[in-house]
């Protein structure tokens, strides 16, 4: 008899001596996912059993085996067997005799050998009895006929050794009418390793398909709508088409200019002009300010690490860049993912200082991306939820396939095994989160170092003084204590482990406020000290070393590295760190049948068991273009971006509870032209641009036929994003900067945001200050600094996702508060304003001016009617304005903050500088302005809450 593992090793075996031989579970063969000779197999084994003719002993056996037994134990012995103390209705059906036998009315159940009078058939046909008694867990027509057909073959009951012998055999069947099998590493249960998957469901761990009736995007799609019988609709106006595009790949409008440049080439050669604009878009530094926001979504980028400390992350900003860098280059993909997840250990025999050394570096801080915090956590868990974190963000970010769901056990859904899991939580178990010295670069924008830093400095000086006279004042008092009560003195550091009796009070000769403002002004110079490695050459990342101690204010490498330090790893029953299972050493997915490069033949998805190379080895594997998971996922992001939706529209989750694939096809076709392309991102956007699919009008004569569009007979609008629309208005007000890269921009916010108190550990977090200057705050918004306990609400209300989870799809709903914001907030009426004096400054009369707003601000000239209205409108409230006089608003220079001192309970008040508005350069503001520019503003304001402003058609 063999045992469990020598039945699994027979398993793998045949799987992979039939994907050598072109026909198996695991080989594409057409679009099916089986043994060539085994499918005609389980179809006449289906037939077969439908039918009550001509079946042998054997037969039966396998029928009550497979089919019978799996019933009784889903259906029937929770109530009836599971608990021998408590068998509901004294009905056992846990052996042959006693079901046969019933229950407490003393009637047999089954009469072998003839369904109909059995009570037991009754009862499962819900015939006058019923069970199981719940709607829900009623058997389905197929399952009665099962039951009927063993009923009538005699109720056989073979033994458990013969049972055994049979599952045992068809768990080498590779498909059966219940499914096919996928050879993992192996579940926790038999029951689990050899469950069954409907083919389409697992299409994701299956290898792409590489011959195709189709060769471009438009035949795919229009082979689709002839299936459905939808006809493609018409191709979208140039003036259109011009606004998407630069939308899509740059995230900001068409200048008017740019528009009608445009459409000239157009009208001459419409062909040459998209091609054109799609190469200048492509190659536009704003492209990768706009794909890099895609990225930072899923990642979940943020300039602080959550949690009750939120910590400041002083150098994500050059993350962020590298982002924006690589994709604006072009960066192959499989280099883009190898550098994020192992960096550090792709180029580590390149000097420091080496530019490919120190991107890589820079971009391993993906891996530092997620929240995270040290603070009460105890050490262990504090390592077992960053480890977690990055192996659910890695699988679901590069692999689309969410880990989370198999910590605590074999996936329910995908064939995914809590081995492969901890496999993985093993092959990033010695990265280390360290923040270290990575010099700058020639690529990377440094400007404002010098004003920065020199503010950082004052508030930090700021408060350092005045924690130095709290101090001072504290120390003399201790002194006074120590001689008064004849002991040497010892300084707050010495005395801290002595007797209550040994030591004068904690906070001798200060009064309750003194004590609160002490530790307020202590956390205040930290906070500052912080702040001021923003501007130095350093860099958020992992290294590989030994665990040691570890406090997320302040991540340094050991001083030393212990190169023979191999950690323990080991499944986690439930996931907890107490309930350790079997060891685990590093390895991959097996799910998806890829093995390992230079893998051992017994273990063919291993990684180095070293302290080096394991995640490098990780992610060659997943950047190998026969990995099916990865190369389809990057692919399908892309496209999600162009058409509002992915070929599969749950981006982060291929698995069995992901959405499947519209166009499976062509997803798989993109992927090969992708791999071709030598992993290109650009090449895919210019088949894409160039579809007719892509190019096609937002109307369609029969869109009822198709109301999700899912089949893409005509394009989706879609609203823009929250920084898409705060990006148009400072681009058509005039006073976007353009400047790429560098220091996180500090928008003006809500000031009442701004200044309200912000709880951290012990402290309230210092207010939020804007940039100084409008040209430093009116920067893109993926510039803007980023604070996970403290959102932007204008971007908030617009749904920009919340950082501390990945979005691989943004939240397009509308709320009525977002309408309140896009006409009443300040930052709506600044740009108006703005937007007013660029009119005035541009055109004299108001039918130009009103001109001038409508191409700057929708792409069109207004029509007759909607000139002559808007201009009664501007003069209406030229005279309406004329009768206010706005009342002048100032920024505060100081606040006034209220807390509750720790040890006493009594509250106490400090103040807090804000050094910003004492040299600040604010926007216009209604009151610096007359009344005709207001006017003018108003005129703005409703063009900005147009659907034609917001939406991208």
């Amino acid at each position: 008899m063999e045992n469990r593992d020598s039945l699994h090793r027979r398993f793998t075996q045949r799987l992979a001596e039939a994907a050598l031989l072109g026909g198996a579970l695991l080989g594409l063969n057409g679009n099916t996912l089986l043994f060539a000779n085994d499918a005609a197999d389980a179809e006449t084994q289906a037939q077969a059993w439908t039918d009550d003719a001509g079946h042998s002993a054997d037969d039966m056996d396998r029928l009550f085996t497979l089919k019978v037994m799996p019933l009784l134990k889903e259906k029937c012995l929770g109530c009836h067997g599971n608990d021998a103390d408590d068998m509901k209705g004294d009905y056992d059906v846990r052996t042959r005799d006693a079901l046969l036998r019933g229950g407490e009315s003393e009637e047999a159940a089954i009469i072998p050998g003839n369904a109909e009078d059995s009570p037991f058939y009754w009862a499962v046909t819900w015939d006058g009895l019923e069970m199981p008694p719940k709607e829900n867990d009623r058997l389905t027509e197929a399952q009665t006929e099962i039951v009927r057909m063993w009923i009538n073959a005699g109720a056989p009951w073979p033994s458990d050794e013969r049972q055994k012998e049979i599952r045992d055999e068809e768990s080498l069947v590779a498909e059966n009418e219940d499914g096919v099998l996928v050879a993992t590493s192996g579940g926790q249960a038999d029951e689990w390793t050899y469950r069954r998957y409907q083919r389409e469901e697992v299409w994701a761990f299956l290898p792409r398909q590489t011959e195709f009736e189709h060769d471009s995007i438009d035949e795919f799609i229009n082979a689709k709508l002839d299936e459905k019988g939808i006809e493609p609709g018409p191709i979208a106006s140039p003036e259109t088409l011009v606004r998407r595009v630069y939308f899509d790949l740059i995230g900001l409008p068409p200048t008017p200019t740019q528009t009608r440049e445009f459409l000239t080439a157009f009208e001459k050669d419409a062909d040459a002009a998209w091609d054109a604009l799609i190469e200048e878009l492509l190659a536009s530094p704003h492209y990768g300010e706009r794909w890099g926001q895609h990225w930072l979504d899923v990642v979940r980028y943020a300039d602080t690490g959550g949690f009750s400390n939120d910590y400041e992350r002083s150098n994500a900003w050059r993350y962020r860049d590298y982002v924006i860098r690589s994709l604006n280059e072009d960066k192959p993909y499989d280099q883009f993912v190898m550098e994020q997840i192992a960096g550090d250990e792709l180029h580590a025999d390149k000097p420091a200082n080496d530019p490919a050394r120190v991107e890589a570096m820079i971009a391993t801080g993906f891996l530092r991306m997620g929240p995270w915090d040290t603070a009460m956590v105890p050490q262990e868990e504090a390592r077992q939820i960053l480890r977690d974190d990055m192996v659910h963000s890695i699988g679901q970010s590069f692999l689309s396939m969410p880990m989370r769901c198999c910590k605590c056990h074999d996936h329910k859904f995908d064939p995914v095994p809590t081995r492969d899991y901890y496999r993985m939580y093993s092959a990033v178990s010695t990265a280390q989160p360290v923040e270290m010295e990575v010099p700058f670069i020639e690529d990377e924008n440094t400007d404002g170092f010098q004003e920065g830093k020199q503010q950082t400095q004052a508030l930090y000086d700021y408060a350092k003084t005045r924690v130095d006279r709290l101090v001072r004042k504290r120390e003399a008092a201790a002194k006074a204590w120590y001689e008064e009560h004849d002991k040497p003195y010892k300084d707050l550091n010495a005395r801290k482990g002595d007797p209550d009796d040994e030591k004068p009070p904690r906070a001798v000769g200060l009064s309750e406020t003194e004590q609160g403002r002490l530790k307020v002004r202590e956390q205040d110079v930290w906070i500052w000290n912080r702040r001021l490695e923003r501007y130095e050459p350093m860099a958020q990342t992992v290294i590989n070393a030994q665990d040691s101690w570890m406090n997320a204010r302040k991540l340094r490498a050991p001083k030393t590295i212990k190169e023979d330090w191999i950690p323990e790893n080991y499944i986690f029953n439930g996931g907890s760190l107490a309930a350790k299972g079997e060891a685990v050493t590093p390895g991959v997915l097996s799910g998806c049948g890829l093995p390992v490069e230079g893998a051992p033949e017994e273990d063919p998805f291993a990684l180095p068991n070293t302290l080096t190379g394991r995640r490098l080895e990780l992610a060659k594997w997943i950047a190998n273009p026969e990995n099916p998971m990865s190369t389809r996922s990057i692919v399908n992001r892309i496209w999600q971006h162009h058409f509002n939706q992915g070929i599969v529209a749950t981006p982060n989750n291929f698995g069995v509870k992901g959405a499947a694939p519209t166009h499976p096809e062509l997803l798989d076709w993109l992927t090969g032209e992708f791999l071709a392309n030598d992993w290109s991102i650009k090449s895919i956007h210019r088949m894409i641009l160039h579809s007719d699919a892509y190019r096609r009008s937002i109307e369609h004569p029969n869109s009822e036929a198709d109301p999700d569009n899912t089949w893409l007979a005509r394009f989706s609008p879609r609203r823009l994003t929250a920084e898409e629309i705060r990006d148009s208005l400072l681009a058509v007000t005039g006073e976007l900067n353009p400047t790429v890269g560098g220091l996180p921009a500090r928008p003006e916010i809500n000031m009442e945001v701004a200044l309200e108190p912000r709880m951290i550990q012990f402290s309230i977090a210092p207010a939020y200050q804007p940039s100084r200057t409008p040209e430093q705050r009116n920067r893109r918004s993926i510039y803007a600094y980023r604070v996970r306990g403290q959102a932007d609400p204008f971007l908030e209300v617009l749904n920009k996702p919340n950082p501390n989870d990945s979005a691989d799809v943004r939240d397009a709903a509308s709320v009525s508060p977002q309408a309140f914001t896009l006409l009443n907030s300040d930052l709506m009426t600044d740009r108006a304003i703005a937007m007013s004096v660029r009119l005035q400054r541009e055109a004299d009369q108001l039918a130009d001016q009103i001109q001038r707003a409508f191409e700057l601000s929708i792409g069109r000239i207004p029509t007759e009617s909607q000139l002559r209205r808007m201009k009664q409108y501007v003069k209406d409230m030229t005279a309406y304005h004329n009768q206010l006089t706005p009342k002048p608003k100032t920024y505060p220079k100081e606040i006034t903050r209220s807390l509750v001192e720790e040890f006493s309970g009594r509250p106490f008040e400090y103040t807090e500088w804000l050094p910003t508005f004492e040299d600040y350069q604010s926007d216009l503001k209604p009151w610096e302005v007359d009344g005709k520019t207001r006017a003018l503003a108003d005129m703005c304001l409703v063009l900005f809450n147009t659907n034609e402003f917001v939406f991208v058609d």
